[in-house]
């Protein structure tokens, strides 16, 4: 069913429509040709002259010696006078109206009438067939237009992105500065017997700007441009895709030297032999023609070359990753905080924004957000100062929308009773606590708030890291635990029970824990210096009970020493809890304020 609602709401279907109604309109005009030849009646002379005497004739036109007019009825007749011309007394005396004039005043014009229409549709078939078999982006379903390829071409002029363009990313544009040059400069590394990079894989999460890299590789060597997605080439009928594949080159060496851009390359590029049916032989069938183009045995030597855009680079066939093929590889990883920092100047340029705005600290606040989240990041704010008819966007309102992205926005309607603020009060002073406990193991904090979000979140205690973390110690680590663990420490201390809203922290937790004693041999020495795989478990089932029991252990220590760090400083607990209730949101500056401790050297304020 709901592949017949997408195709009626498709291109296809509308244009299924207009050729049905051009269609009607041709029968419609060749009945009228029918119609027309049938109802003209031709008479005799003597004929002619009876039906006047007998009062048949309605009206006539005289065009030199052809006759035309019509009956009573409304027929249409035709006759030839004689060479002498007709006899306008008889005409007269038998009351008949007549002219001289040519019959295509009559009749002649429902004939250029129709045949303009007539030619109007024959031209406008045409035109629809040529746009869906002309463009390589045209998408037409078209018999003659199966096999073309659907990439879009841009040229030279159309491409305005250079490096300069793309914030952040530093590596990948050093390892992509050197394909431009090699378009730029080719004889520069021939002299040397050095190839051409037949093709550049670039891999990273979505929203890293891969497609971005791939364009400012174009505009910089400035240079055609073919873009296409990895699912544009498959196709029902077997055959169809590699078709495609061939075209795409094709147009590519004839503009060369150009890029060509695969987006989402997965699609087509997966182990083969890893399915079934025919689907997969088509989509084989298309692989195999890619990377008998890229590098086969009559490859041609012309400078085109392949870029290519995945987040799924571990499904991809060792055949199109060998040398040859996809030469380089290019890591497009989450911005770190300098390219997150480059990457908000880019986007705050487009939106007017509050002179007090650090986005330094916008930056720090945003670790794992990638160029497309820290660009919606800014419009979230922008849409909020705006509906809140403001005239500019300032820290609130981004801090806002942080927390609407990760968190789901406020919920203002949910009632909550004073009890259940009451253990949401002490549950996040408990996190912010015990990370304020531990300043030289843990991130600084930033913000403690219990307002409810979408997302689940009966409040969130928010740390800032104040640098990019490539490597934590066991010390860390076990700070993070402490943290994690003290929202349901500062609950059983208070109340005395146990409640439901410790999940997500025990689940932060034991991931922790899982790591140090799997991947980092931070567990017990009859474990040893060995790495134990999460997922495929390739170990003995007494190891495995080893594990857990080192797993539980450490989780069993850190909460111990979480519930003796809580219990020690219980009046700065109450306090902070306190102030909570009263005033939902605490920064950390009111924090340090609020229960005399030191602030951090190291921790600037948002």
């Amino acid at each position: 069913m709901k592949r017949f609602k997408n195709f009626f709401a498709s291109n296809g279907f509308k244009k299924f429509i207009v050729f049905g109604i051009l269609f009607i309109v041709l029968l419609l005009f060749l009945q009228k040709l029918m119609e027309m030849s049938r109802n003209v009646v031709s008479l005799s002379y003597a004929g002619f002259l009876n039906a006047i005497e007998q009062k048949q004739i309605k009206t006539i036109y005289v065009d030199g010696q052809d006759v035309r007019g019509l009956l009573q009825d409304n027929t249409i007749f035709q006759t030839v006078a004689p060479e002498n011309g007709l006899d306008w007394s008889f005409l007269r005396l038998h009351n008949v109206d007549f002219s001289i004039a040519n019959m295509s005043d009559y009749n002649y014009n429902w004939y250029i009438l129709y045949a303009i229409i007539f030619f109007a549709c024959i031209g406008l078939a045409w035109y629809m067939m040529r746009q869906q078999r002309g463009g390589m982006g045209g998408g037409g379903y078209n018999i003659f237009s199966m096999g073309k390829s659907r990439a879009r071409m841009f040229m030279p002029s159309t491409i305005k992105e250079t490096f300069a363009s793309v914030a952040g990313a530093a590596e990948a544009k050093e390892e992509l500065a050197d394909v431009v040059d090699f378009l730029k400069n080719p004889q520069k590394y021939k002299r040397l017997g050095a190839r051409m990079t037949k093709g550049v894989l670039l891999i990273g999460e979505p929203g890293n700007g891969k497609t971005l890299l791939a364009r400012a590789v174009a505009g910089e060597a400035n240079c055609p441009f073919f873009t296409v997605s990895g699912s544009d080439f498959i196709e029902v009928f077997v055959g169809v895709g590699a078709a495609r594949v061939r075209d795409l080159f094709e147009q590519a060496r004839k503009h060369a030297p150009s890029i060509i851009f695969i987006d989402e390359i997965d699609a087509v590029g997966r182990h083969r032999g890893s399915g079934l049916g025919g689907g997969n032989d088509e989509r084989e069938q298309t692989l195999n023609q890619l990377l008998t183009e890229m590098d086969g045995f009559q490859t041609s030597a012309s400078s085109v070359i392949v870029i290519a855009a995945t987040n799924r680079a571990d499904v991809l066939d060792k055949a199109l990753l060998r040398p040859g093929r996809f030469d380089k590889q290019v890591q497009v990883p989450f911005p770190d905080l300098a390219s997150r920092k480059e990457i908000l100047a880019v986007h705050a340029s487009q939106i007017i924004m509050q002179s007090e705005v650090d986005l330094e600290k916008i930056a720090r606040g945003t670790p794992g957000f990638s160029g497309a989240d820290l660009a919606n990041l800014l419009n979230e704010g922008a849409l909020i100062a705006s509906k809140l008819d403001r005239d500019y966007v300032t820290v609130d309102h981004l801090e806002e929308a942080r927390d609407k992205i990760m968190l789901g926005k406020e919920l203002k309607s949910i009632m909550l009773t004073e009890e259940d603020k009451k253990i949401t009060a002490y549950h996040e002073a408990g996190h912010g606590l015990a990370s304020l406990l531990q300043p030289e193991f843990s991130d600084p904090l930033h913000k403690i708030t219990i307002i409810p979000r979408t997302k689940g979140a009966l409040g969130v205690t928010h740390s800032m890291p104040e640098r990019e973390k490539y490597m934590s110690s066991l010390e860390e680590m076990e700070a993070s635990i402490v943290v994690a663990l003290a929202g349901r420490a500062a609950e059983e201390l208070v109340f005395k029970r146990l409640m439901t809203g410790a999940y997500s922290d025990f689940l932060k937790a034991t991931h922790i824990v899982r790591r140090m004693v799997c991947l980092y041999g931070m567990g017990p020495a009859e474990l040893g210096q060995l790495v134990y795989n999460l997922d495929e478990r390739d170990y003995s089932e007494k190891t495995n009970e080893k594990i857990d029991e080192a797993v539980r252990a450490i989780v069993s220590r850190c909460y111990e020493r979480t519930k003796g760090l809580l219990l020690e400083n219980r009046e700065k607990l109450d306090l902070l809890a306190a102030a909570l209730l009263e005033k939902e949101t605490l920064y950390a500056a009111e924090i340090y304020q609020l229960l005399g401790i030191t602030p951090r050297s190291d921790h600037r304020f948002m």
